[in-house]
């Protein structure tokens, strides 16, 4: 690998309420920004992708405020946003993704849409060049995993790919193994919660974060399907009101009306039985979509990470471990999302050759020719 100091790279990472912008001298942070929007601003906009030139204006603020001097850029580098199901990688910002997000042929609507856009105009300033890496739709399932009750529904592969990819290799790394020698269970642990399957380096198996699994701060999980159609026709909700209460307003927010660990550990401390028993449900949600990414792997498992932002809280990191330790002792803990370092990390493999950034038409033309 070519040496990575003196290798500026800017960071884009667009959220639901923030857009995140760092910048990186080889893998050191010069500075990291998290740029707040107000929901009243955004709902402005009818659709994530019009947001651009606002949050945009809101980034050279911060370029501008921080000294930058955008010649001295090596790459932009953003988030990746599900535009097609794709291998795991870098990619280039090139006209075959630009066109598919400007257009809405699409997976889903997300803010990660933005991050390929908001890299491509900041590069042309830069006079660079523009990457996502492992974007939320990183595909490499075995065709199993696919499979459900009905023919006509299939499970997607849309999970926090970018950090669970992240901590793997460097857990492989720590330990002096190559990740594709390595059978990892990867557990991110956020505002939603993915467990994923790493088989030899690939991601074989996870769940959807915003769909099913296990129960999170912000997110329901899996829910029983015939009560659920039962919700879903009782008039009582549209279908973005559904959609609300199963990522945004359920998990955590549904039962306890917050997705902060440490409030929920306050009201525990101060007698809340009902906080007890949401946190347990929710450990041992986990500790079961854990156990399933076990059978995946036949049970051959060199060690469970847990990473994420609730990888921070000791407590809860302790009380989850016992659920874990049958299925390998071995676990391995690297708190925080660690995202933005990720993607620096991703777009530096391409700028000094270790990878080829890859383009993401043949994967676009492949999911829009299966969905036509």
């Amino acid at each position: 690998m070519a040496p990575v100091a003196n290798k500026k790279v800017l960071v884009v990472n667009p959220g639901g309420t923030s857009t995140k912008v760092a910048m990186y001298n080889g893998d050191t942070e010069i500075f990291s920004v998290d740029i707040r929007h107000e929901g009243a601003q955004l709902k402005e906009f009818s659709s994530v992708y019009y947001q651009q030139s606002y949050r945009l204006s809101k980034i050279r603020n911060v370029l501008l405020e921080n000294g930058v001097d955008m010649g001295s850029i090596a790459a932009v580098v953003g988030r990746g946003g599900p535009v097609a199901p794709v291998d795991s990688g870098t990619y280039a910002v090139d006209e075959a993704m630009l066109s598919a997000i400007s257009q809405g042929r699409i997976m889903v609507e997300h803010p990660s849409l933005l991050g390929a856009p908001l890299a491509h105009e900041l590069a042309l300033e830069a006079g660079c060049n523009a990457f996502i890496v492992d974007p939320v739709s990183v595909d490499e399932f075995v065709d199993e995993s696919r499979i459900t009750g009905l023919p006509s529904i299939s499970r997607r592969a849309l999970s926090h790919a970018l950090n669970v990819k992240a901590a793997a290799r460097t857990v492989a790394r720590e330990l002096g193994r190559s990740l594709e020698d390595l059978n990892l269970i990867v557990l991110h642990l956020g505002s939603g919660i993915t467990v994923a399957a790493s088989r030899k380096g690939r991601q074989v198996d996870a769940n959807d974060a915003s769909a099913n699994g296990p129960m999170a701060p912000t997110r329901s999980g899996s829910l029983p399907s015939l009560d659920l159609a039962k919700l879903c026709f009782s008039g009582k909700y549209d279908i973005k009101e559904m959609k609300k209460l199963i990522v945004g307003q359920g998990g955590w927010v549904a039962h306890l009306g917050t997705d902060d660990v440490r409030e929920i550990y306050k009201r525990i401390d101060d007698g809340d039985e009902n906080a007890r028993m949401v946190l347990d449900a929710t450990e041992l949600q986990i500790s079961k979509e854990a156990a399933a990414m076990g059978a995946v792997l036949l049970g051959e498992v060199d060690a469970v990470v847990l990473t994420g932002g609730i990888a921070r809280s000791e407590r809860f990191i302790n009380e989850l471990k016992p659920r874990l330790t049958w299925i390998c002792s071995k676990i391995v803990v690297k708190p925080g999302e660690n995202e933005m370092l990720a993607l620096a990390l991703g777009a530096i493999r391409a700028v000094t050759g270790e990878c080829e950034a890859q383009s993401m038409g043949p994967y676009i033309k492949k999911f829009e020719k299966e969905r036509s």
